[in-house]
């Protein structure tokens, strides 16, 4: 992995570092957070504000500071600038592309296996490489691996730390065993917009998307010597038969990294697009996030509206049924559309949520039971699960198999069946 993000926290200057600062090249893209950023970090303030307070109130005091720097000295070797120049110069014009004002400290870690990480403390940055990055690396690439673990730095100090408290809350979430599984997935997928969001820093402190995909490769395979463009081809090349979302815990994988450093790098208008749907895939309810959870109740409620519009099935008692749900239903609630409901939008199993939403509404009003249920089951045959939505007529509905019968004859004469 090119940064195990340990992060860490205290205050004052470290021995040793170099302090610089300087506005990035009006070349280069906008090195700004991922959406996903910036939605967590508005719904952490917005919904857990005493949470965010205490998070963002948090004070570390310089003993621990100091015993942070004292276990760096301890576990590695400090680069000083005398005894590496050129790492150190590499290091200053990486920070100048990045924007970034603090004090940097390099190390050289023990472990053998090529990467490097960040320890983090506010206003200082220490970088640690693993492995012969030095002898593996040119300047470009060493340029790149600075550049991500330096973005990591960057994105904790911005808009007053807001992102490392979030950073902070997750932490602290996962810590706990009794977190919930959401907790847990918005961990996740903040690690891997951070990720992302560190392949632009490398991008940017190498002025180039290639060596930020070279030392994607490097790292992952220890090889001195890689094609990155022959190493994108083969990502994308994957990309056409083999869409499925990441599986990454910390990081995503190497082939989507490489892809969406490149894509950004040369400003795909899709990029926010293609990333949520590779990196969080369509919703689901079985792996909801704190955001998806919001995602899911309003798309309910969108898809009730819906419901609503069709004369058997909004009558007075599915009104009140609406208002069992919403206890602040509207008159002028928005509708869901049909782009809402397909499949690159959800999964089966939020269709199997909706499928018993469907029948909440559709078995409420004995007067208007078949009709209701009919027009449940036309709904559903647009969303492309049809024969679920009859399973789930026999299973949870009871109706036997004349009533799933003469339901199924007349959704065939349908123009659209």
């Amino acid at each position: 992995m090119v940064a195990s993000n340990d992060v860490q926290d205290g205050i004052g200057k470290a021995d040793g570092g170099n302090t610089h600062s300087a506005a990035p090249p009006p070349a280069s893209p906008v090195l700004a957070p991922l959406p996903y950023h910036a939605a967590l970090v508005a719904h952490l303030k917005r919904a857990e504000a005493e949470v965010w307070a205490w998070a963002s109130s948090l004070s570390v005091q310089a003993q621990h500071a100091q015993e942070l720097r004292a276990e760096l000295l301890r576990k590695t070797y400090r680069l000083t600038p005398e005894s590496h120049p050129q790492a150190h110069a590499i290091c200053a014009a990486v920070v100048q592309r990045l924007g970034i004002e603090a004090a940097t400290t390099l190390y050289q870690a023990s472990d053998g296996a090529m990467g490097a990480s960040l320890w983090y403390l506010p206003g200082e940055a220490h970088v640690v490489l693993q492995g012969p990055v030095l002898e593996r690396l040119d300047e470009t690439e060493l340029s790149a691996l600075l550049g991500h673990e330096l973005a990591h730095y960057r994105l904790w100090a911005l808009d007053g730390g807001d992102y490392y408290t979030a950073q902070r809350i997750l932490d602290h979430c996962m810590a706990d065993p009794l977190a919930a599984a959401s907790h847990a997935e918005s961990a996740r997928l903040y690690s891997l917009y951070t990720e992302i969001y560190a392949d632009r820093g490398a991008a940017i402190g190498a002025q180039s998307a290639t060596p930020a995909i070279a030392i994607l490769v490097k790292v992952h395979t220890g090889l001195g010597s890689v094609d990155p463009a022959a190493y994108l081809r083969q990502a994308e090349e994957l990309e056409s038969t083999d869409g499925r979302r990441s599986e990454g815990h910390s990081h995503p994988e190497s082939y989507l990294r490489a892809q969406a450093v490149e894509r950004w790098w040369r400003g795909a208008a899709d990029t926010d697009a293609w990333l949520r749907r590779r990196l969080q895939g369509p919703l689901s309810a079985d792996r909801l996030d704190l955001l998806d959870q919001l995602e899911l109740s309003a798309l309910t409620r969108r898809f009730i509206a819906r419901l609503l519009r069709v004369e058997a099935l909004g009558g007075e008692l599915a009104q009140q049924q609406a208002r069992a749900y919403f206890p602040d239903w509207g008159a002028d609630e928005a509708v869901a559309g049909d782009d809402e409901l397909s499949a690159e939008r959800i999964d089966d199993s939020v269709r199997r949520y909706l499928h018993c939403v469907m029948l909440d509404f559709a078995l409420i009003d004995e007067a208007q039971r078949e009709a209701a249920v009919f027009e449940a089951a036309r709904l559903a045959h647009t969303l492309g699960s049809r024969s679920e939505f009859i399973t789930a007529l026999k299973r949870d509905a009871g109706l036997g198999k004349r009533e799933l019968d003469k339901l199924a004859r007349r959704l065939d004469k349908e123009p659209s069946a």
